[in-house]
């Protein structure tokens, strides 16, 4: 295998987490959309197991990217960042980081409130760091319904039970940060910041 072809398949694993975390989607939940085992599917994010093009495209099916999206690094030299919008389960996730590993940048765009497609809390391995550039975004953390505005910012456990979406009539536009556990944005966070104030249920 040449040094390239190392480089590209380097930056798999990380780039299947990233994007199975974006969606919000456990190993179980890919599992059966793609035929692989979990253990597999794992041993593929970690980068213990070399990738093949039969385990590749049904991955790329499940989270809707080109396979070259997966396999296929950057043009060298090119400091360009190519956006490609990825839309699962009525959100749009927008990548603005294509580099393997490390926290993982997408701007994240919310449907009107009343029009999501899920409102179930969720929980996933790692941190999850978010700021509001548009709209009014309805925060659910545990037991704590926040409402944040354009320039508010929250930093949470993604392990604790939580829920994002638009809390007005209009979408909602966020610029997230995902990081694998035990890795933080690094950023000042306002997970309850002056002048939110409480959501009501909705």
């Amino acid at each position: 295998m040449g040094a390239v072809e190392r480089d590209v398949l380097a930056g798999v694993g990380s780039r299947l987490r990233a994007l199975r975390r974006a969606r919000g989607a456990t190993l179980s939940d890919l599992a059966g959309e793609t035929g692989l085992t979990s253990s597999t599917l794992s041993r593929l994010e970690n980068g213990r197991l070399r990738p093949t093009l039969e385990q590749l495209l049904p991955l790329a099916r499940a989270h809707g990217v080109p396979l070259d999206d997966l396999v296929e690094a950057p043009p060298t030299g090119d400091p360009r960042i190519h956006l490609r919008p990825v839309r699962r389960h009525g959100l749009v996730f927008v990548p603005l980081t294509r580099r393997a590993g490390g926290v993982q940048t997408f701007k994240v765009i919310y449907p009107p409130a009343g029009r999501a497609v899920t409102t179930e809390l969720q929980t996933h391995d790692g941190y999850e760091w978010f700021y509001v550039l548009n709209g009014r975004v309805r925060f659910v953390l545990g037991e704590r319904d926040l409402e944040l505005g354009p320039g508010e910012a929250a930093e949470f456990d993604t392990r604790e039970p939580h829920w994002i979406g638009s809390a007005g009539e209009e979408p909602a536009e966020t610029l997230a940060m995902f990081g694998v556990q035990g890795e933080r944005a690094h950023l000042s966070a306002t997970s309850s910041a002056a002048g939110s104030r409480r959501a009501s249920p909705g």
